[in-house]
């Protein structure tokens, strides 16, 4: 998935990924890494606080679709069964979610 992004990309990821390695990759593509520092870092790199917290929306959103039991055990054998499985669990997630907004 990293060799997907490209330049104006956003790469959210955790503690875990925090290397300079990573880094220097992700700013030769042009994409900018989001990636909170390991506190026992001596150079701090830029970390934006403000972006940081989008990957709590991402992280609830699966969160939420692994409860749909069929995607999360995978029941369909045939990927494009699955796909569609996925897409149905998604539109329920945003249907609720706006019908509680609204």
């Amino acid at each position: 998935m990293l060799a997907t992004l490209g330049d104006g990309d956003v790469l959210f990821a955790d503690r875990a990924y925090d290397s300079d390695a990573l880094r220097i990759e992700m700013a030769a593509r042009g994409a900018w890494a989001t990636i909170k520092p390991m506190p026992i870092r001596v150079r701090r790199p830029v970390f934006s606080t403000f972006l940081y917290r989008y990957r709590n929306v991402v992280e609830r959103f699966f969160s939420k679709l692994k409860q749909f039991r069929a995607s999360a055990t995978r029941y369909d054998k045939r990927d494009d069964n699955f796909l569609a499985s996925v897409q149905l669990a998604c539109i329920r997630i945003w249907v609720r979610h706006n019908k509680s907004v609204a």
